[in-house]
């Protein structure tokens, strides 16, 4: 799970509370799951158990107590290490929609195996057509456009997968039902 190291990472660059980490995170990571409090919190906790960060004060801002937390230096060290590291590509296919069409096949039949492939290949699609509209918005961020071109690129492999099976289909079915 990276929002640890996400956290960190938004530390780098100057002490911060909670609700500026959640803040941070939402506006610098467009399209993710927004953080909840409570996971920013929680997650701060293990951070300072682990002495990767430490408070730096408190403040009262019209409210209740904030409290600031800074990167220390085996904090910096930790986010240096995640950040130098590749990301090994997924060893195993671990997608619903590939076990989708598989078990469609196993489970039903060709006719019900295709309906789910050219579903999905239309929900695809809208979603295509989405983020294609988000990022070319006169009011869209870099982080939107990155976001959306990050997204896009999934969805386009999703979409040709999903044409490429579609041709397969009976192959595939063949080998299911001999």
């Amino acid at each position: 799970m990276s929002t640890p190291y996400v956290l960190l990472g938004l530390l780098a660059g100057g002490p911060r509370h909670g609700y500026d980490l959640k803040r941070a995170h939402d506006d610098r990571m467009p399209r993710a799951k927004p953080l909840a409090f409570g996971q920013v919190y929680a997650t701060l906790g293990r951070l300072e158990r682990d002495g990767l960060v430490e408070e730096s004060g408190q403040d009262r801002d019209g409210g209740p107590d904030r409290t600031s937390y800074v990167l220390t230096d085996a904090g910096r060290a930790k986010l240096d290490e995640w950040l130098a590291a590749i990301e090994p590509p997924a060893p195993f296919v671990t997608s619903a929609l590939f076990s989708k069409v598989v078990v469609s096949l196993l489970a039903a039949d060709i006719e019900r195996a295709r309906g789910y492939l050219v579903a999905q290949r239309a929900a695809h699609t809208d979603r295509l057509r989405e983020l294609t509209a988000a990022k070319t918005a006169p009011d869209a961020s870099v982080g939107d456009v990155v976001a959306a071109d990050f997204a896009i690129a999934h969805l386009d492999a999703d979409l040709r997968w999903l044409q490429t099976t579609l041709l397969r289909v009976a192959d595939l079915d063949r080998e299911v039902h001999p």
